[in-house]
């Protein structure tokens, strides 16, 4: 039997687990991610799938991206401040950091994956290209979160990549039928921005990315410009329980864990960034989405949101507004069927 006929019998996950190792979670990024504003993708999927959504993920963003490492033992911290040098330790493990100690894995690799660690030549990268990957700084981190069904993956501080353009040509692509349809991953958000769940840097994040985005000769507009804003409180029940409020950082995250506040922070960052600007939820020219990320091992009382300024052609504003799903509920419902 051939290799090809070999996999096509195979279940999807076992596809997966056969040529990608995933990521070990970088333990370091929350904190990183408390101190400096990181961009990133914020992948939904199915819940308990998980870990083949993000073997799944992998090559989708490192083929838009083109510089997707499977993992950096360095911390966003550390690929920060150091060089090339420490950046060349690549080491890939399981989520759950669970490690198959067989004679097999000894022989193949010091790297730790469920089958190896080996990547086949179409969803993965040589470890030569994985060291230039590196060198050019631009190793995304998957960051563990408190929620089921979500998956982060962040760049070091000062990254240039284009997280919008990457998520447009990744649903283009999906459109055209150049790429093949997830299975696991349901949306993907690019995260532009992060920063504290604070009036003050809420509001200058938003001021910042809106202004770019107005400044871009690529997008264009009718006056008065449209707008909307959409917040999405994951965990917010949860969340809730463990905040203090003892001190006035902890007070202003929680009182814009509410919807109209947080709106009204962002609407007024807009209009104080663009003058002639209406709010229209039904058709708006830009949109400023506000996701507050569950971050796990961070300290309680202490919330990031991930932000994002997003053009008409990549949200969808029924029944709520947010990031287009990577495949339409016809096609979705065409594969179920």
């Amino acid at each position: 039997m051939s290799e090809e006929e070999r996999e096509e019998g195979m279940k999807p996950w076992e596809q997966h687990s056969a040529v990608i190792s995933i990521p070990r979670f970088d333990y370091n990024a929350p904190s990183s991610l408390l101190d400096h504003s990181h961009s990133g993708f914020l992948v939904t999927c199915t819940i308990k799938r998980e870990k083949s959504a993000t073997k799944e993920a992998m090559p989708i963003l490192e083929k838009y991206v083109g510089s997707f490492s499977s993992c950096s033992s360095e911390s966003l911290e550390s690929s920060d401040a150091n060089a090339t040098t420490k950046r060349r330790k690549i080491c890939t493990e399981e989520i759950d950091e669970e490690c198959v100690n067989s004679v097999e894995n000894k022989t193949a690799s010091n790297n730790c994956g469920e089958d190896g660690g080996e990547l086949s030549k179409d969803a993965g990268v040589s470890s030569a290209n994985r060291d230039a990957i590196v060198e050019n700084g631009h190793v995304l981190s998957l960051v563990k979160l408190t929620r089921s069904g979500l998956l982060l993956f962040v760049f070091p501080r000062n990254n240039s990549v284009d997280t919008v353009d990457v998520v447009s040509q990744i649903i283009r692509s999906l459109q055209s039928g150049s790429v093949k349809p997830p299975l696991w991953c349901h949306r993907i958000f690019p995260i532009q921005a992060t920063c504290r769940l604070d009036e003050k840097e809420l509001h200058e994040v938003v001021t910042k990315l809106v202004v770019q985005f107005v400044n871009n000769e690529q997008n264009k507009f009718a006056r008065p410009i449209k707008f909307a804003v959409g917040y999405n409180r994951r965990g917010i029940e949860e969340t809730e329980m463990k905040i203090p409020k003892s001190t006035p950082r902890d007070c202003n995250s929680h009182a814009l864990l509410d919807r109209k506040k947080c709106f009204s922070v962002v609407a007024t960052a807009v209009k104080g960034a663009v003058s002639d600007s209406v709010v229209d939820l039904k058709s708006p020219e830009l949109s400023v989405l506000v996701e507050l990320l569950p971050l796990s091992r961070v300290p309680n009382g202490s919330m990031v949101v991930a932000v994002s300024v997003l053009p008409q052609n990549l949200i969808t504003t029924k029944p709520r507004l947010c990031i287009k799903a990577l495949l339409s509920d016809t096609k979705v419902g065409n594969r179920k069927s």
